[in-house]
């Protein structure tokens, strides 16, 4: 089963994400961690991408498409997989589909996360990350058990720059520009599911369940 999960930021795609990697052994593909593993490990990708950061611009598509290109040639065969943060635009959408030809392989299903601005706003707001393991709480419903250290690793919590009020404002302008696009791209192919995604972590997981069962 391939699975490509996107919605806005805050949406939940990553909790969801690590839910169906455990039910049905998926790779989780995440553009995020392909690119921290890339810089992190200097390879020529990351190298790359890093030159484009250091500058200030954004990182090509090329570059990306890339980095997500090397990963699905490395699956094992038959391995399914979910991809987390790509394609954000139809460009690179249409270039996973050739990947995908490319390895006679295709996406089963397309799910993307409805979740209202307001609500966005309060996960977004209230996330915290761990600078040294990058666990993940929210200050409301998962909390650390002491205030500002990880659980896991006693590492400091802190709240990302890009999760105060303006910047997330203007991610989800950005989000919203970039990726409607892309929802009628699948929709047109018939791969797109609309999933309610308010609510706990299992009654959204019971939704994409239903979906793909």
């Amino acid at each position: 089963m391939n699975i490509l999960m996107f919605g806005p930021p805050g949406a939940g795609k990553g909790t969801q994400s690590a839910l169906l990697v455990e039910k049905y052994n998926l790779k989780h593909i995440s553009t995020g961690d392909l690119f921290r593993y890339n810089i992190k490990n200097q390879t020529e990708l990351g190298l790359e991408a890093k030159s484009y950061i250091d500058a200030g611009d954004l990182v090509p598509d090329s570059v990306t498409n890339r980095m997500v290109e090397q990963e699905l040639n490395n699956l094992h065969q038959g391995k399914g997989f979910i991809l987390d943060g790509f394609p954000r635009n139809v460009a690179q959408a249409e270039e996973l589909s050739k990947m995908l030809n490319t390895n006679s392989s295709f996406l089963n299903k397309v799910i993307f996360f409805e979740v209202p601005h307001e609500l966005l706003l309060d996960r977004l707001t209230g996330r915290r990350i761990c600078k040294k393991c990058g666990a993940v709480y929210h200050i409301t419903s998962k909390p650390t058990k002491i205030d500002s250290v990880c659980d896991v690793c006693g590492g400091e919590v802190v709240q990302r720059a890009d999760d105060r009020v303006d910047a997330i404002e203007n991610r989800l302008k950005v989000y919203e520009e970039q990726t409607s696009p892309v929802k009628n791209f699948y929709r047109e192919k018939g791969l797109l599911a609309e999933v309610d995604g308010k609510g706990t972590t299992d009654e959204v997981f019971n939704r994409v369940s239903a979906v793909l069962n």
